[in-house]
């Protein structure tokens, strides 16, 4: 759906991969009571059931508390059993269909594409609820391929699933894909600030 004038991206808030609940509790309490957040997202590189069950309850009650969805990256059978909103897939769209059909309708199911334009209309078509993009900038992480703001561009004219533009963000690429996104996925360059809800703010506030 292409951007209204007027209309401004929320905000898809990422957890970082590892994380000490004493400490990321009370930050993500302060961000979500700093700044409108539509979702968080947990997405820990642990494989420890336990570890991940444990975060998803503590996170979910400050989340739910307040409204903002919660969904969980990849783990798709962990998201009735921990009450979740959804899950974020990251093998573009080859479980979308399949995870669609287990989690029901209702459930938020997200996918991201790296900077497949294909990858993200089939995904869409198979019933993604968004369709998440990134990284914007160059980074040493992952292939190094790079979304640019024209797939972006392109994507907001054409397609009704909203799209994320995930990280690492700065200050200036917001300010630039602002026209163009739906969502910006946020979470690298806070968790690691001594006042995350300040970076958070800051970086929310580039969008003008």
């Amino acid at each position: 759906m292409p951007q209204d004038s007027v209309e401004k991206p929320q905000i898809y808030l990422v957890s970082p991969p590892e994380l000490e609940l004493s400490h990321f509790l009370p930050d993500l309490s302060a961000c979500l009571d700093a700044t409108e957040i539509a979702c968080v997202r947990l997405g820990l590189a642990t494989r420890d059931e336990d570890r991940i069950a444990k975060a998803a309850d503590a996170i979910r009650e400050v989340t739910h508390a307040r409204d903002v969805a919660l969904v969980i990256e990849n783990h798709v059978q962990l998201v009735e059993r921990l009450g979740l909103d959804g899950v974020h897939l990251t093998d573009g769209s080859r479980s979308v269909g399949k995870t669609r059909k287990t989690l029901g309708q209702d459930a938020i199911v997200g996918a991201f594409c790296g900077n497949s334009r294909h990858d993200g209309m089939t995904a869409g078509e198979l019933g993604a609820d968004y369709i998440s993009f990134g990284p914007v900038a160059a980074t040493a992480l992952g292939t190094g391929e790079v979304a640019e703001k024209e797939l972006f561009d392109w994507w907001s004219m054409m397609i009704e699933v909203p799209c994320v533009a995930e990280g690492p963000l700065t200050e200036a690429l917001i300010a630039e894909f602002t026209p163009v996104t739906d969502f910006f996925g946020l979470g690298e360059g806070i968790w690691d600030q001594d006042n995350p809800a300040a970076a958070l703010s800051r970086l929310v506030a580039a969008m003008g």
